[in-house]
């Protein structure tokens, strides 16, 4: 079977990964037990493979801002354009950074927002393309979803579907063809992960009110998390 190909962009916070694991184990748990998957440090110079030797890619989170512009990301974004441009291109699936960096490669600006850092269980407010969008429409009844970023897609590429936005964000989600998709929230993240992500930053890139704000907040996001599931069952015939 082919796997899903996750290429990992980076890593949580150590006290997070003793007890929770990291980014590629919280994103293989929502794909299933069933789904193969096959990581690649992509931050570190791991060759990246083939795009035909994967069944779908998911590109994850990282600590890492995408308008440094490292010598990985620009690497990272022409395998993504490249893969993008093959007529028979495995599914994608961009999450928080992995989402900026797939909006850049279209053509989108990514930047600091203005407000700062968006943190904890917020709202979505999806767009009508999403209510039959084969992954997103499952928010359409309970459109929250766990947050964690200072980058935003500030505009969105041309060409694509936005599916989900709020006061924060304009494009917290698109669609780009049929295939690839990016979204700025964590379908990965438990309510655990989030208030342990809040507390790991209190004092530090958060205030400790701000941290004090959103702790309460923090809930489940099912139909959220069930995105991933749901990627896995788009690529379960390439899979075979």
């Amino acid at each position: 079977m082919k796997p899903v190909l996750i290429l990992k962009t980076g890593s949580t916070y150590p006290t997070l990964r003793q007890h929770y694991g990291d980014f590629e184990n919280w994103i293989g748990t929502g794909l299933g037990e069933t789904i193969p998957v096959r990581v690649v440090d992509a931050l570190d110079g791991d060759t990246l493979p083939h795009p035909s030797e994967a069944a779908g890619v998911i590109i994850t989170g990282s600590h890492a801002m995408l308008t440094d512009e490292a010598p990985w990301m620009r690497r990272l974004m022409r395998w993504v354009d490249n893969t993008l441009a093959l007529s028979e291109a495995p599914p994608m699936l961009g999450i928080c950074f992995g989402h900026q960096l797939l909006a850049r490669t279209l053509g989108g600006e990514v930047a600091d927002h203005p407000l700062g850092m968006e943190v904890g269980t917020v709202a979505l407010r999806l767009t009508a393309p999403a209510r039959t969008d084969p992954l997103f429409a499952t928010l359409w009844d309970q459109p929250w979803a766990q947050m964690m970023h200072r980058q935003s897609v500030r505009v969105a590429p041309p060409g694509v579907e936005v599916l989900a936005g709020n006061g924060h964000d304009s494009c917290q989600a698109f669609r780009y063809g049929h295939q690839a998709w990016g979204c700025q929230f964590h379908p990965e993240f438990s309510a655990d992960v989030t208030r342990a992500y809040l507390q790991a930053q209190r004092g530090r890139t958060l205030s400790h009110q701000q941290v004090d704000d959103a702790l309460p907040k923090v809930r489940e996001c099912h139909q959220a998390s069930s995105i991933l599931g749901l990627f896995a069952e788009r690529v379960v015939p390439a899979a075979a």
